[in-house]
C-alpha cells in the first residue's frame, strides 16, 4: 500500500510539473496559436521535429509545443491530466486500442466525423482501419502511421535449394507449401522453412484475415486449421518447435539475420532493424526480399494485420479549430511523405510514400518488395473493445497451451471460448 501511494505522489508530481510547463509555454506570440500536441520519446522518434517544422513554415501563425510524457506510462499520465479537464492539452497521439476506447468512454475526445465530411477527407485510404475504430457511428482519431505484417525471406536459401521466390498474393496453403519444400539441413545447420515468433499474434491473425470473425468474438472453433497447420510444420520440422523457441528466448530477428530461417512472418517495423543490422555487419543475411502477407482462400491479396497510431483532438481544448488542421495535415498524403523519409511507415501509402521508403538504402531492391508495402485491408491486431485487455489474457494463456501440446487444439479452443464468453458476459 505504501509503495502504490508513493507511485501515485510521483505520478501527481510529474503530472503538477507538466501542467505547470505546459501552462508557462501557453502564451504564444501576440497573433499566434500555441498548441500542445501529448507524445512520447521526442528524443528518439525522428518524425516529431520535421512535421512540425514543415507545418510552421506553412502556418507561421501556429507554434506546436511538443509535451513528452513519456513512453512506459502515457496512457496513466494522459488520463490523469484529461479526467481534471485538462485544457492545455490540444492534440492527443493515441497509442493504442485500449487506451482509444478509454478516452471515447470519458468523454475526452473530439469526434472527427463533421471535419472529415467538411474538408472532404478520404478515410478509404486508411485501409479500412476508420471502420474498425468507429464507435456508434463516430470515430475519434486519423491515423498517421501504421505498421502491418508482411513475409520476410532470405533470398540465397531459395537460390541454393533452385526453388522461385515466394509471391505477393500467397494463400496460407501455398505458403506452407513452399516453407516445406525449403526445409534442409539438421542440427546446427538446419534451415527452417518458415518460422512463428511465440507471441499469438503470429499464429492466431491468419484466421481472422477473411473477415468472417474476430479475435474478440467469443467463439474460436474458426482458428482450428490455422493451428493444425502450424503445429504440423513443427511437428515435421519444417518450422521451429514452440517450446524450443519459447525455453531459449529465442528472438525472431536472430533466426532470420543468421540465415537460418527462409521465410518469416512479422511486422514491417523489422524492416529497419534489418536494414540497420546488415549495415553495422551484426547480420548474416545479406540478400533478402519481402512479399504480401499470406491470406486464406478467397481472400483478396494483400489484406494484412497491423497497428496503428493516431491523433486526435482533446474535447477540452481552446484550439480545436487549429488542432483538427495540424492533425489533417499530419495524417494526410504530405505528413506521410515526411514520415516514409525517415524510415518510418505511415498510414497512408501514396506512389510518393512507396518511392520514399522502396529507396531507403539498405531496402531490397527488387519489384516485389515494393509491391509488398501495398496493402489492401488491414485488420487490427486487437480489435476495439473496452474488454480487449482481459480478453488478451485468456488468449495467450490458452495459446500456450495448445502450442506446448499441453491440451488438443479443439479442447485448448473451446476453454478459450468459454473463458472469453464469460469475460464478454459480465
Amino acid at each position: 500500500m505504501k509503495k502504490k501511494l508513493i507511485a501515485l505522489v510521483l505520478i501527481l508530481a510529474i503530472v503538477s510539473g507538466s501542467l505547470f510547463a505546459a501552462g508557462a509555454k501557453e502564451a504564444a506570440p501576440t497573433g499566434k496559436t500555441n498548441l500542445v500536441w501529448a507524445l512520447w520519446d521526442t528524443a528518439l522518434v525522428t518524425y516529431y521535429e520535421p512535421l512540425i517544422n514543415a507545418y510552421q513554415a506553412k502556418n507561421p501563425n501556429v507554434t506546436i509545443e511538443m509535451l513528452d510524457l513519456g513512453s512506459a506510462d502515457f496512457q496513466t499520465m494522459l488520463s490523469t491530466q484529461l479526467t481534471g479537464g485538462d485544457n492545455t492539452i490540444d492534440i492527443i497521439s493515441v497509442k493504442d486500442i485500449p487506451g482509444y476506447s478509454t478516452m471515447i468512454r470519458a468523454g475526452q475526445l473530439l469526434p472527427l466525423n463533421d471535419y472529415v465530411v467538411q474538408e472532404g477527407i478520404d478515410t478509404s485510404v486508411y485501409g479500412g482501419i476508420i471502420d474498425q475504430i468507429t464507435v456508434g457511428g463516430k470515430f475519434y482519431a486519423l491515423p498517421f502511421r501504421s505498421d502491418f505484417w508482411v513475409v520476410y525471406y532470405n533470398k540465397d536459401v531459395f537460390d541454393a535449394a533452385g526453388i522461385a521466390y515466394p509471391g505477393n498474393n500467397m494463400t496460407l496453403k501455398e505458403y506452407d507449401a513452399l516453407a516445406r519444400k525449403v526445409v534442409s539441413g539438421s542440427g546446427a545447420n538446419k534451415i527452417y522453412g518458415a518460422h512463428y515468433h511465440t507471441w499469438r499474434s503470429a499464429v492466431q491473425l491468419f484466421g481472422v484475415l477473411d473477415g468472417k470473425n474476430s479475435i474478440v468474438g467469443g467463439e474460436y472453433a474458426f482458428l482450428e486449421p490455422t493451428y493444425q497447420l502450424i503445429l504440423d510444420e513443427m511437428r515435421d520440422g519444417v518450422a521451429m518447435d514452440y517450446g524450443t523457441a519459447k525455453t531459449t528466448s529465442t528472438h525472431y530477428s536472430g533466426v532470420f539475420e543468421n540465415g537460418s530461417v527462409a521465410m518469416l512472418n512479422m511486422g514491417s517495423w523489422f524492416l529497419s532493424t534489418v536494414i540497420a543490422d546488415i549495415k553495422s555487419g551484426k547480420a548474416d543475411i545479406k540478400n533478402w526480399g519481402i512479399v504480401k502477407y499470406p491470406h486464406p482462400d478467397g481472400v483478396a491479396e494483400g489484406t494484412t494485420l497491423g497497428t496503428i497510431t493516431s491523433l486526435a483532438v482533446n474535447a477540452k481544448s481552446r484550439n480545436q479549430q487549429a488542432s483538427l488542421d495540424f492533425i489533417k495535415f499530419v495524417t494526410g498524403a504530405e505528413g506521410a511523405e515526411i514520415i516514409a523519409s525517415t524510415g518510418t511507415i505511415p498510414a497512408i501509402r501514396t506512389e510518393a510514400v512507396l518511392d520514399a521508403i522502396s529507396s531507403m538504402a539498405g531496402f531490397p531492391q527488387d519489384d516485389a518488395s515494393r509491391e509488398a508495402l501495398k496493402v489492401t485491408k488491414t485488420f487490427l491486431e486487437m480489435p476495439l473493445d473496452e474488454r480487449s485487455a482481459d480478453i488478451e489474457v485468456v488468449l495467450n494463456a490458452n495459446h500456450d497451451n495448445i502450442m506446448t501440446r499441453n491440451t488438443s487444439i479443439r479442447d485448448g479452443l473451446a476453454k478459450m471460448s468459454r473463458e472469453v464468453q464469460a469475460i464478454l458476459n459480465r
